[in-house]
Protein backbone atom coordinates (compact mmCIF):
# COMPACT_ATOMS: atom_id res chain seq x y z
CA UNK A 1 0.00 0.00 0.00
CA UNK A 2 2.71 2.56 1.03
CA UNK A 3 4.52 2.03 -2.61
CA UNK A 4 1.05 3.28 -4.00
CA UNK A 5 0.72 6.11 -2.70
CA UNK A 6 4.02 6.87 -2.81
CA UNK A 7 4.40 6.57 -6.62
CA UNK A 8 0.67 8.54 -6.48
CA UNK A 9 2.39 11.21 -4.80
CA UNK A 10 5.48 11.52 -6.85
CA UNK A 11 3.23 11.57 -10.26
CA UNK A 12 0.73 14.29 -8.79
CA UNK A 13 3.78 16.69 -7.99
CA UNK A 14 5.58 16.79 -11.26
CA UNK A 15 6.80 20.60 -11.39
CA UNK A 16 4.45 21.65 -14.78
CA UNK A 17 5.89 24.92 -15.90
CA UNK A 18 9.17 26.65 -16.43
CA UNK A 19 8.45 29.22 -13.40
CA UNK A 20 11.85 30.05 -12.49
CA UNK A 21 13.34 26.74 -14.13
CA UNK A 22 17.36 26.94 -13.52
CA UNK A 23 17.16 29.51 -11.10
CA UNK A 24 16.23 27.54 -8.05
CA UNK A 25 15.99 23.53 -6.91
CA UNK A 26 13.15 21.49 -8.14
CA UNK A 27 11.71 21.07 -4.54
CA UNK A 28 11.53 24.80 -4.29
CA UNK A 29 9.82 25.02 -7.35
CA UNK A 30 7.49 22.52 -6.31
CA UNK A 31 6.72 24.02 -3.11
CA UNK A 32 5.55 27.60 -5.35
CA UNK A 33 3.54 25.50 -7.39
CA UNK A 34 2.06 23.74 -4.31
CA UNK A 35 1.02 26.97 -3.05
CA UNK A 36 -0.37 28.22 -6.58
CA UNK A 37 2.47 30.53 -6.96
CA UNK A 38 3.64 30.00 -10.98
CA UNK A 39 4.55 34.13 -11.60
CA UNK A 40 6.59 37.23 -10.09
CA UNK A 41 3.15 38.78 -9.95
CA UNK A 42 2.32 36.66 -7.43
CA UNK A 43 5.52 36.11 -5.13
CA UNK A 44 5.76 39.45 -4.68
CA UNK A 45 2.32 39.30 -2.90
CA UNK A 46 4.42 37.15 -0.43
CA UNK A 47 7.04 38.03 2.12
CA UNK A 48 10.16 36.34 2.43
CA UNK A 49 9.56 34.82 5.53
CA UNK A 50 6.39 33.16 4.14
CA UNK A 51 8.21 31.93 1.32
CA UNK A 52 10.92 30.56 3.82
CA UNK A 53 8.60 28.38 5.45
CA UNK A 54 7.19 26.47 2.42
CA UNK A 55 9.07 23.12 2.62
CA UNK A 56 11.85 22.79 0.11
CA UNK A 57 13.19 26.27 0.93
CA UNK A 58 16.39 26.72 2.92
CA UNK A 59 18.99 29.87 3.31
CA UNK A 60 20.81 29.00 0.17
CA UNK A 61 17.67 28.10 -2.33
CA UNK A 62 16.21 32.04 -1.42
CA UNK A 63 19.64 33.66 -2.10
CA UNK A 64 19.59 32.34 -5.02
CA UNK A 65 15.53 33.63 -5.70
CA UNK A 66 16.70 36.57 -3.93
CA UNK A 67 19.78 37.53 -6.38
CA UNK A 68 17.38 36.78 -9.64
CA UNK A 69 14.75 38.75 -8.58
CA UNK A 70 16.59 41.62 -7.56
CA UNK A 71 18.86 41.55 -10.99
CA UNK A 72 14.75 41.70 -12.51
CA UNK A 73 13.81 44.51 -10.37
CA UNK A 74 11.23 42.27 -8.47
CA UNK A 75 10.78 42.11 -4.39
CA UNK A 76 8.85 40.34 -2.09
CA UNK A 77 5.88 42.39 0.30
CA UNK A 78 7.31 43.86 3.11
CA UNK A 79 7.21 42.00 6.67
Amino acid sequence: MTKCLRSVCIVSHVVEGDFLRGIIAVSARRALEKEKINSFEKLSGYSEKEIMELKGFGKNTMQKLKIYMKENDIYFKSN
